[in-house]
């Protein structure tokens, strides 16, 4: 395992005190954790399953692996999703982090991942010992090719959303040199821009049929409220998906049972998650046009749970500035240095904390 940096939420901790000291308390739009209570029917579906003495399937239910399936068919269009190629997973931070060590890699191998991007990517090559490549252009890369290369569209930290012809282009390059792209979609339902709506890997428009070489990391905890529950799943290549079981059978990585039922009620059901949609659409309104009212200027956006935005002045300034307003928001920097100037405002406080967030902008 190489060194893993610090983490960077730690360096927040003096300006979240700042924050805090506002007569009207923080508002914090720091981090995406979702707020509002996690829908009935997954909360009922858990109680049902509380009785658990034995051990869970590792595998997932049938059951759990036809839902994911399904809703993959019926929200994505990936009309060949194949449940024996469902894995639900602890977590897909727990699945980022060890992604490359499951898969085999180490010292000598390498992880691609955007020049923004969430820091686990880096962190789980660490873990494998692999090296590491930040970069926007595979073609930049020359001869030097990754085992494992991550797209992560919508973005996390900017909202942006990749094409369905920029990842087409990613897939064949992986396959002409014997790579595994992992896709991140954990923001694939909340997209907001009518002419770049997101797209997973595996549509046929993307993939061209075939799921060889793809795996999509999606999760419950935005779509659903249940990043308390440690819910999600990964998929694709079927061969994958079953060297990935095998090592996770071994080391006894396993989403409890009752979580199990709570996920399949969660995937049957769309309802909730038009409502919560309509509840982000109401508070990213209000806070974009806060923050462009405040001068800023917001880039990217079109998709996922926050606003990337900017001054055009260093992060920690823009920071420090909205900590005095007692508004904690994340520096654009901890996502890599392409993000010096920009910060990520979540949309995912309450409706009464975005009240006070624009009223003090």
């Amino acid at each position: 395992m190489l060194p893993l940096p610090d983490f960077p939420w730690d360096r927040l901790a003096p300006y979240k005190k700042r924050a805090a000291a506002h007569p009207d308390g923080i508002v914090d739009l720091s981090v995406g954790t979702p707020v509002d209570p996690t829908p009935e029917p997954v909360r009922e579906a858990l109680r049902a399953a509380a009785d658990a003495p034995g051990y869970p399937q590792t595998y997932g239910t049938p059951e759990l692996r036809e839902s994911v399936a399904g809703w993959m068919r019926r929200r994505l269009g990936v009309a060949d999703a194949n449940p024996d190629a469902v894995l639900p997973v602890v977590g897909t931070k727990e699945l980022v982090a060890w992604l490359p060590t499951l898969l085999g890699l180490g010292p000598g191998d390498k992880v691609a991942f955007p020049e923004l991007a969430y820091p686990t990517y880096d962190v789980g090559a660490r873990l494998a010992g692999a090296g590491s490549v930040a970069t926007d252009s595979l073609l930049a890369l020359g001869p030097e090719t990754p085992k494992l290369v991550w797209v992560n569209s919508p973005s996390n930290p900017t909202g942006k959303v990749l094409p369905v012809d920029h990842l087409r282009k990613v897939v064949a390059w992986a396959r002409e040199r014997g790579a595994v792209v992992a896709s991140d979609e954990c923001y694939v339902e909340f997209g907001w821009d009518e002419a770049k709506q997101p797209v997973s890997i595996l549509h046929p428009d993307v993939c061209e049929g075939s799921h060889k070489g793809l795996l999509v990391v999606n999760s419950l905890s935005k779509r659903s409220n249940l990043a308390g529950y440690r819910a999600g799943f990964v998929s694709g290549d079927l061969d994958l998906v079953r060297r990935l079981l095998e090592v996770r059978k071994h080391a006894g990585m396993i989403v409890p049972a009752p979580v199990q039922a709570a996920m399949r009620a969660a995937f049957d059901d769309d309802e909730h998650v038009r409502e919560q949609y309509a509840r982000y659409a109401r508070r990213r309104t209000a806070l974009r046009a806060a923050f462009e009212g405040h001068g800023f200027r917001i880039d990217h956006s079109e998709a996922s749970l926050y606003l990337w935005a900017t001054r055009d002045e260093s992060c920690w300034d823009t920071v420090d500035h909205l900590a005095g307003l007692g508004v904690l928001v994340g520096p654009g920097d901890f996502y890599g240095p392409a993000g010096g100037k920009h910060i990520r405002v979540a949309f995912t406080a309450t409706d009464e904390r975005v009240e006070a967030a624009t009223a003090r902008l």
